[in-house]
């Protein structure tokens, strides 16, 4: 078996080979061209305006079109991301969103600003994000079923490993932060045997642990039905009648629904 050193010295011999090769047959083709023509001034001449050519064609290929590149697979990798996050709330965060909003005592305050409606814009988007992130949900751990909320995650242990896993996760710092917040809670939740008869300082601290799952949750969830909106009318279209933050939400379509792609509306 080789070792990875050894491959490393073939690769580098490899390298060297070819090199020589194209070099030799750069050489070769020179030589042919003078012995050809017996025009050596010529020869020399171009060879230096190629020679000269060089740091303009790194430009062109390193830092332009490269970059050009590099940025449309990065487009193609988080278009791919989108669909991990879709799988991640339809097997995880959209229950998770309801188990954290019985712990939340002030829900009446943020619901409104999460019921997403065919009607709303880019601009309504970024206003209900910018009221999520303002405030800071009170949560009360004793108010909810902390088993329940164990139990569920522990189920979706494997799942949620998997995701942490995906390479894709490196383009997307937002969602790698929410995965761990989860991933956190349930690591909280798994480590006590007992939920119950516990001291007011770790209910606190389960509180808080909650609390950041809940925002980020709610957050990633708007920017997701945001792009839903904008590329997949018809998921958006579910989303919006399975809304886990409506109390009347319901599969059942009601009225006339536009499928057609939503173009971009100020």
């Amino acid at each position: 078996m080789r070792t990875p050193g050894r491959r490393n010295i073939e690769n580098l011999k490899w390298y060297v080979i070819l090199s020589c090769l194209l070099i030799g047959f750069s050489v070769l083709s020179y030589f042919v061209q003078i012995v050809i023509f017996h025009r050596t001034e010529d020869t020399f001449f171009y060879m230096l305006q190629d020679i000269a050519f060089v740091p303009i064609q790194v430009l062109l290929v390193t830092f332009i079109i490269a970059r050009l590149l590099s940025e449309r697979e990065k487009l193609t990798r988080l278009k791919k991301l989108n669909m991990l996050i879709g799988a991640f709330y339809s097997e995880v965060g959209t229950h998770l969103m309801k188990y954290c909003s019985s712990f939340c005592f002030d829900l009446p305050a943020l619901a409104p600003h999460l019921l997403v409606t065919d009607s709303w814009t880019n601009r309504d988007f970024a206003v209900a994000m910018g009221q999520i992130r303002a405030v800071d949900p009170k949560i009360d751990s004793t108010k909810g079923d902390l088993a329940e909320l164990k139990g569920f995650l522990a189920k979706k242990r494997g799942f949620l490993l998997t995701l942490l896993a995906n390479p894709n996760l490196l383009d997307h710092e937002r969602f790698t932060n929410l995965l761990w917040a989860v991933f956190h809670l349930m690591e909280e939740l798994s480590s006590r045997n007992v939920l119950e008869g516990l001291p007011k300082t770790d209910y606190d601290h389960l509180a808080g642990d909650i609390s950041r799952a809940y925002t980020q949750l709610l957050c990633e969830w708007l920017f997701y039905v945001e792009h839903l909106r904008r590329d997949y009318p018809y998921l958006f279209s579910l989303a919006v009648r399975m809304n886990p933050m409506d109390e009347n939400a319901s599969p059942i379509v009601l009225g006339v629904i536009n499928h057609s792609p939503v173009k971009d509306r100020k």
